[in-house]
């Protein structure tokens, strides 16, 4: 039995998914700026995904713009937002430390460019504290992003709360809600946010595809230049396929939500405790609530993860370190770095995320299977040390 554990890196296309973009690859194969009757079909299929995205949260469609993923658009929005704001003399960004490098290494580049950049420390919950934020806001604050749920111990911020602050100091706010969408419910509208990042590949759609909503009124400068794609702001011709995927993907999503969420939340705590009550030396890294309901994050102590991963792989059991976008290095997560927790938690600690085809049998498995292997790992350890 192969497990995948790892969907948070990436999931698997929905049947329903690949269907419509083979029929798309086929079918409608116009450029979707031409006025004949193709590029017309091609602008209504780029329509209708439009509204669905829209749809999964609760946005117009009007303020739907297609990227190639969610690492665009965190580039987008806070660059786009950065330019636009620059010439009000407002230089100054903030970010939770446990953001996805996306965020991060983007307030890097624009820190060389002379922005004032600061990043939130958060408590070994994963939490990003709004006094924190409080304390952290100037005058000069331009954007404020906070991710919705984190990708590495799956923690859901208080982003309506983060949103009233950063607003009351007249500064924008981004969520990158790549690990929310599909998972929980998310309404930009009740978060109160101004921009808000997705992904398709996350919740059962093509990879190299995903959106920024952008606010109706909110100033953006386009990142991409050229033609007037996407209503001027990120210009190139559209993935047409990939793009009926991602709409494809959203319906699905919205259909699924409640007792998807329901069922991955049971399968999640049952692996959970199985863990921690067969393989002693173990915790969860974060508060289990608020989180999403497909992922956990546990430590080992005495163990190297990257050994354990491997050695889950050669049982056929996939699961992370972390980010996929961090992996093959060997620098401690950031994100539990970042969380304060010491220094050998930050090294020894795996990603468990389930999905649509997860099932009560796999979990089985991984519950079978780590205390074996955690224990051999343990006694090579003791042997070298005694050595």
């Amino acid at each position: 039995m192969r497990v995948y554990f790892d969907y948070n890196a990436t999931t698997p296309l929905a049947t329903e998914v690949r269907d419509a973009i083979v029929r798309a690859m086929d079918d409608v194969y116009g450029n979707a700026s031409s006025v004949h009757h193709f590029g017309q079909q091609a602008k209504a299929a780029i329509d209708d995904a439009r509204s669905a995205v829209a749809a999964l949260i609760n946005a117009d469609a009007s303020e739907i713009v297609f990227t190639s993923g969610g690492t665009e658009s965190d580039n987008f929005a806070i660059r786009g937002a950065a330019e636009a704001i620059e010439p009000t003399g407002r230089r100054h960004l903030i970010a939770s430390a446990i953001e996805h490098e996306a965020v991060l290494n983007t307030l890097k580049a624009l820190s060389r460019r002379g922005w004032q950049t600061t990043l939130l420390a958060v408590e070994q919950s994963g939490i990003v504290s709004p006094d924190r934020l409080r304390e952290a806001m100037t005058k000069e604050t331009a954007l404020v992003s906070v991710m919705h749920a984190n990708n590495e111990i799956g923690t859901v911020q208080p982003i309506a709360e983060l949103a009233e602050i950063a607003h009351a100091n007249g500064a924008l706010m981004h969520t990158d809600a790549v690990q929310s969408l599909g998972k929980i419910a998310v309404d930009v509208r009740a978060l109160g946010v101004d921009l808000l990042s997705l992904s398709a590949h996350k919740f059962n759609g093509p990879k190299g595809t995903g959106a920024l909503w952008i606010k109706r009124g909110t100033r953006m400068m386009p990142t991409m230049t050229g033609g007037k794609h996407e209503r001027n702001r990120r210009a190139g011709t559209e993935n047409v396929p990939a793009i009926v995927g991602l709409g494809i993907a959203a319906r699905l999503a919205v259909n699924k939500l409640t007792s998807e969420s329901d069922r991955l939340a049971r399968l999640r705590d049952r692996l959970e405790d199985g863990i921690l009550q067969g393989v002693g030396g173990t915790a969860i890294n974060g508060v289990r609530s608020p989180r999403v309901p497909n992922t956990t994050n546990i430590s080992f102590d005495r163990v190297e993860a990257e050994s354990l991963l491997i050695a889950l792989d050669l049982e056929g059991i996939a699961v992370s370190t972390g980010s996929a976008c961090s992996s093959g290095t060997l620098e401690p997560s950031h994100v539990l770095r970042a969380m304060g927790l010491p220094a050998h938690r930050t090294q020894n600690s795996l990603r468990f995320s389930l999905g649509s085809l997860s099932t009560d049998e796999e979990v089985d498995r991984v519950i079978e299977v780590l205390p074996r292997l955690v224990e051999k790992l343990r006694g090579l350890t003791r042997k070298t040390v005694s050595a």
